[in-house]
């Protein structure tokens, strides 16, 4: 929907969606069975001095005290291990409203456009793997899924020759542009690295975490609106390791991590050399503010299993500082 509001102003209202089957994800070929793990998991319940089954220890045949024994990886033999399917059963769906304002005048051109969208999949790359159980079980919003986003870029002409009441080569061509962006955060990505599940989802060269996800506890998540306080970015006592052979019950993305406000914008002198040639000079400045941004898909630590300082919970980046650049164009 479109509709001029006043002289040179256009609003645009519209809904953009849209779906995606078949899509390349990584799943388990030989899955562990955590009920036949937890069987041979005890040493009273294997043959004396014979290994035992448990995260990361999946593989092999294990003799049980009676003497008989137990492959816990399927279809395939224990030899193959955690071997990986890449299949085209994968899904997305995206819904928004997307609205947007321009406005022009002789001096003055201004767009604004702003968005309120909800991305979902069971899987945003290959380095996502899914539940070999059912690719549905990993569904969740996407890794870059942004709830809100506002975006304004604008380019003014600057009245200098009209303060100064004088018109020459120095007082005209002077002009500031700028992009600005408000926005909410990107989901943070939860992973459970210690093989709690039993399935035997390893990392490997291709997807760098496990399938798992962590135990919840629902509570207030007390998201952290102040990243500059060096607190966890969420209430991570609401987290724990699922219990040996369970799975987690949260998605891996449920909740956001910090969002972002940042300003670029750039000053700008054109000089005619002639009617054909033209020199353009500008000064451009990258977050002009200096404002710290821990905005990004890798901004928050998500993984129960890290430790440290940049531990599970912990901010860990931030966007690059305020940036400078000089910068000149001949047009001709």
């Amino acid at each position: 929907m479109e509709r001029e509001l006043a002289h040179n102003t256009v609003l645009k209202l519209g809904y953009v969606g849209s779906q995606a089957h078949h899509l390349l994800v990584l799943t388990s070929a030989n899955p562990g069975n955590a009920a036949l793990c937890l069987s041979v998991s005890q040493q009273s319940q294997v043959a004396p001095g014979t290994p035992t089954c448990g995260p990361f220890a999946e593989d092999g045949t294990f003799t049980k005290a009676d003497g008989s024994t137990v492959q816990v990886r399927g279809p395939f033999s224990p030899a193959f291990a955690a071997i990986t399917y890449q299949k085209t059963i994968g899904f997305s769906n995206y819904n928004s409203l997307q609205a947007s304002l321009r406005h022009t005048t002789r001096s003055l051109e201004l767009m604004a456009a702003y968005t309120y969208g909800k991305s979902l999949d069971d899987s945003s790359s290959l380095a996502e793997p899914v539940y070999p159980m059912g690719a549905a079980l990993s569904k969740a919003i996407s890794a870059f899924d942004l709830r809100h986003n506002f975006v304004a870029s604008y380019r003014y002409a600057l009245p200098l020759a009209q303060l100064v009441r004088v018109q020459n080569r120095l007082t005209t061509g002077w002009s500031v542009s700028g992009i600005t962006r408000f926005s909410t955060g990107l989901p943070v990505t939860l992973y459970n690295n210690t093989d709690s599940s039993l399935l035997g989802s390893m990392p490997n060269g291709i997807n760098n975490n496990g399938v798992d996800t962590p135990h919840y506890t629902p509570g207030n998540l007390e998201i952290n609106r102040n990243p500059r306080s060096n607190a966890p970015a969420f209430n991570t006592s609401l987290f724990s390791v699922p219990a040996l052979g369970t799975l987690g019950n949260v998605p891996r993305r449920f909740f956001y991590g910090p969002g972002q406000n940042n300003f670029d914008m750039s000053l700008q002198k054109e000089l005619a050399i002639s009617t054909e040639k033209l020199l353009q000079f500008r000064v451009e400045a990258f977050n002009v503010f200096n404002h710290a941004q821990f905005f990004g898909a890798a901004a928050v630590n998500g993984n129960i299993s890290s430790t440290g300082s940049a531990g599970f919970g912990q901010i860990v980046n931030a966007m690059p500082p305020r940036q400078v650049q000089l910068a000149a164009k001949f047009i001709f």
